[in-house]
């Protein structure tokens, strides 16, 4: 079942697709948010993040008209993110001698923080492909077939990252793993 929010984005993909250009900007205002957070967990960079999410949607712009199924607009949205940020991370490796481009370490939790800080911060001190896999599939709702597709990858790499992620997890907010 689909919700409202599924819904009203088909809407705005298909009304876009028609040349609809106020729907087009509604429909960016509306996931940009959600490419960004994902952009930066996998970059670790709020600068590059920002680039990489403004070149996918010249990207997404110009491929829309071509996309046959607007239901599959969040799914086709994410792997171009996914892959501009392979991408970026490859050719700073290159360029810069750096990392991996993991995400800074983020501070440890403090007493007084809710258990959703506590979570979120956990996910921030994953390996990129499991906090991506993760950020995905519990904070964007995707099934795993659409995991895999953003990440473009196979079914059985996402359940594999899912699992050591929830492992990790676990032992991070009890405390057995510092972060």
């Amino acid at each position: 079942m689909r919700s409202k929010n599924q819904i009203y984005e088909e809407f705005l993909v298909v009304s876009a697709q028609l040349g609809d250009r106020k729907s087009l900007e509604i429909l960016i205002k509306y996931r940009s948010p959600r490419l960004f957070s994902h952009a930066c967990g996998l970059m670790g960079n709020r600068d590059e993040a920002a680039d990489i999410v403004q070149d996918t949607w010249l990207e997404i712009t110009r491929g829309l008209p071509n996309l046959k199924e607007p239901r599959a607009f969040p799914t086709w949205a994410y792997r171009i993110v996914s892959r501009r940020c392979a991408k970026a991370i490859g050719q700073n490796i290159k360029h810069r001698n750096i990392a991996k481009g993991q995400a800074e370490m983020p501070e440890p939790a403090q007493p007084d923080q809710t258990d959703l800080q506590a979570i979120r911060m956990a996910i921030n001190a994953l390996p990129v492909e499991q906090s991506a896999t993760i950020r995905l599939f519990y904070l964007e709702d995707f099934s795993v077939k659409q995991v895999a597709a953003a990440l473009d990858i196979p079914l059985g790499t996402v359940k594999t990252r899912l699992m050591h992620a929830r492992k990790t997890l676990k032992s991070i907010l009890k405390g057995s793993i510092d972060v």
